[in-house]
């Protein structure tokens, strides 16, 4: 019990902090075409400390949940679709939960959206086999720990708020690698999944635990108590066709989250910092779904 309340916690200040720093790759693309990219770099090297999760696994003898896998033509479907329905929604996976904290009820409809792209998901079902690759641990992990080093020292360099968000987004990550440790699947989309998928088939066995449906219920808190600290807690009620298009979006990216197995999420604070060829090939999809979002929005 004691653990699961310090797991509470961490996913409390997860929360916070992707409220606080305005974690969002949709942001982060829309910075970077403007020649400001240090933000978009923040959110992709978010997951570098992982590495000190996994050596937290090893002393205690747990099961590591960082896996790296081979790179499918599914992953580059996924992660586009993914990432064009962020852009379309003008937020990501992590950024729609924060907004909705926040008071946009308009991602009430992305949400929905995501149940909705998950059942049709199991409606039709591509056949994707990912098969796991095995990297050396001497390589993995010391890849991370020089990115890790070569970070901070970077850090130095950087004005105080480029500091500020980039010592953010790495301790979400840093927390994000212990939660994982606890429940590999406690990120929303990996709760959203198991919610249509057992709703759907009447599978009871995949329902997602109490436990699980806590670890949301504190992200979420952390978001609201930012959003109330930050006074940018406010009820905003969009019309109708604004709705329509989030659900839309939130198809889009509850599809392309469930083939590319996980929304953008999973894909930082898991994939990425498992070295996975997948998740980065994923990743860069979003961002090519994101920029081509971007351009569609602007028309």
């Amino acid at each position: 019990m004691t653990i699961f309340l310090v797991v509470l916690l961490c996913i409390g200040l997860i929360g916070y902090l992707a409220q606080t720093t305005g974690l969002c790759m949709v942001r982060g693309v829309n910075e970077a075409v403007t020649g400001k990219p240090l933000f978009l770099l923040a959110i992709l090297f978010s997951g570098v400390f992982s590495w000190v999760s996994v050596l937290s696994a090893q002393l205690l003898d747990l099961p590591i949940p960082f896996a790296s896998y081979e790179v499918g033509l599914w992953a580059v479907f996924g992660g586009f679709l993914f990432g064009l329905g962020a852009a379309l929604n003008n937020g990501c996976g992590v950024s729609t939960i924060s907004k909705l904290a926040r008071g946009q009820l308009g991602m009430l409809a992305t949400v929905s959206g995501w149940l909705l792209g998950w059942l049709l998901l199991t409606l039709w079902a591509p056949e994707r086999r990912a098969l796991e690759i095995a990297i050396p641990e001497e390589i993995h992990y010391g890849i991370l720990v020089v990115l890790s080093i070569l970070i901070m020292i970077g850090l130095v360099f950087l004005s105080p708020s480029n500091r500020k968000i980039w010592l953010g987004m790495l301790t979400i990550g840093l927390l994000a690698g212990f939660a994982f440790l606890y429940e590999p699947k406690w990120t929303p989309s990996g709760l959203l999944k198991d919610i249509s998928y057992s709703t759907w088939n009447g599978d009871h066995a995949i329902w997602p635990s109490t436990e699980r449906f806590l670890i949301i219920i504190a992200l979420i808190a952390g978001m609201i108590i930012a959003a109330v600290r930050t006074r940018s807690f406010v009820f905003n009620i969009p019309r109708w066709h604004v709705f329509v298009m989030h659900l839309f979006a939130g198809v889009l990216m509850g599809i392309g989250a469930a083939i590319a197995s996980g929304g953008n999420d999973s894909q930082l604070l898991l994939a990425l910092p498992a070295l996975s060829p997948a998740g980065l090939v994923t990743v860069l999809a979003m961002l090519g779904g994101i920029y081509a979002g971007r351009k569609i929005n602007m028309l």
